[in-house]
């Protein structure tokens, strides 16, 4: 079977006619964590909803090596998008994560309520299973979206901008939490982010969003001269024990 879950060749990406992305050439492959990085507006959502299947590429395929059966993806949203108009609870909310599983006319058996137990177990909030999602923090609402993105036992897990608007205690707690969900669950991770420190810090691949797409091994994009050629302005990777800091 192929290491490769996912190829895009030359492939032109955007909206109807209008290309937004050119020749994108990327793979992704098993167990691997992708880093998309780019500014706003650079068309990092059109490059993510290209890969998904939410929109056509204009022109080229996405193929799948080892089989379309191969992938399934677990979408983290920004939790900035999620409507909280419903009082839901926060077992509901990750229930709904199983949906994709549940037989149409068929109501969430024991099974899915087990699953969705074991994925609150994983994110580490149990506790909160009976609380209502609205009045969650933000770091808590995002281990929830995870927590709805496991259930549904995904190969590759998305995350759209994970740490947006945190404090810096819970930007650290979900990049943790996304490190042990790669090493225990063997996940696929994509991670969409224009924080430089986010993608440094988890991927092992980045892809440079920015009128097209540039994809390279971690350790190369770390490099200086990688990095001031795609900010347009001096850059520099410190490592701080462990912890890579752009400066």
């Amino acid at each position: 079977m192929s290491k490769i879950l996912l190829q895009c060749t030359n492939v032109n990406m955007g909206y109807g006619r209008k290309v937004v992305l050119p020749d994108v050439t990327l793979s992704i492959e098993r167990g691997e964590v992708l880093g998309i990085l780019g500014p706003n507006g650079a068309g990092k959502t059109t490059l993510l909803k290209t890969l998904l299947g939410i929109i056509p590429p204009v022109h080229g395929p996405v193929t799948f090596p080892s089989g379309r059966d191969q992938v399934r993806f677990g979408y983290v949203p920004q939790r900035q998008v999620v409507d909280e108009t419903y009082p839901l609870s926060v077992a509901e909310v990750v229930l709904m994560g199983r949906y994709g599983r549940i037989p149409p006319g068929r109501r969430p058996g024991r099974e899915d309520r087990q699953a969705a137990e074991l994925a609150l177990q994983e994110v580490g909030l149990t506790a909160l299973a009976n609380n209502p999602y609205r009045e969650l923090s933000g770091g808590q609402k995002q281990r929830i979206l995870i927590a709805r993105a496991l259930v549904g036992e995904p190969s590759v897990l998305v995350l759209d901008e994970p740490t947006t608007d945190m404090d810096l205690g819970s930007e650290r707690a979900i990049m943790e939490l996304v490190r042990q969900l790669h090493t225990e669950r063997a996940l696929t991770i994509l991670v969409v982010s224009h924080l430089l420190y986010v993608v440094l810090n988890l991927a092992t691949e980045v892809a440079y969003v920015k009128n097209s797409v540039r994809q390279l091994p971690i350790e190369q994009a770390r490099q200086a001269d990688s990095l001031s050629a795609f900010y347009g302005i001096p850059v520099r990777v410190a490592d701080l024990g462990g912890v890579h800091v752009a400066i």
